[in-house]
């Protein structure tokens, strides 16, 4: 599939990353496949919290990596929101053992660690890439669990690649406002306290 789109934005902090996951959640809908890859503690969950906030779902997003998927119903006409882990999928038959492509029509589907695993089961998709300047890769485990420790601060480098039709001639700059998500932190709130 031939790349149709691409971007690069910095975000400060955590609350910078809900944000803009919040604001790249307006331009999703139902039948979108969202991949994230980065390091532990690279902001692939909260950037899905945000994800999950923009697109007023029910439960608080979290991650999935003990359940593999978790389906958020949407509060409103909204489409839901399924959030993958597939840290824990070594290959395709498990993929195929979630049926995610059952789904995807109806949903938002966010996945986790999915490269290499996922990219067949829709024709377009984003692939977004979070990096820290103090990655987990490489890193011991007393860095690793500093890292994991200092997850809501940090600059994170955001890298958007859109992938197929869908997202063809989308200008992401001008779509996904950086400056916007960095001033608007995402509070929390009580909506999203439980899956239900």
């Amino acid at each position: 599939m031939t790349r149709t789109s691409h971007l690069t934005i910095d975000l400060p902090d955590a609350d910078a990353t809900r944000a803009l996951g919040r604001a790249l959640a307006a331009l999703l809908r139902a039948g979108d496949l969202v991949m994230l890859t980065g390091d532990l503690g690279a902001g692939k969950t909260t950037l899905t919290q945000g994800i999950g906030a923009g697109l007023d779902v029910r439960g608080q997003v979290a991650s999935p990596t003990f359940v593999i998927a978790r389906v958020h119903p949407p509060l409103g006409d909204g489409p839901a929101l399924v959030h993958v882990d597939a840290y824990r999928l070594g290959s395709l038959d498990e993929v195929d053992a979630l049926d995610l492509d059952a789904s995807l029509d109806e949903s938002v589907t966010v996945v986790e660690w999915g490269r290499g695993l996922v990219e067949s089961i829709a024709r377009d998709r984003l692939e977004l890439t979070l990096s820290r300047p103090r990655g987990a890769a490489g890193a011991t485990q007393d860095e690793l669990a500093a890292i994991l420790d200092d997850a809501e601060s940090g600059t994170r480098r955001l890298t958007v690649e859109g992938f197929g039709e869908r997202w063809a001639g989308l200008e992401l700059p001008g779509a996904i406002d950086a400056d916007a998500a960095s001033q608007d932190p995402l509070a929390p709130t009580d909506r999203h306290e439980s899956v239900g």
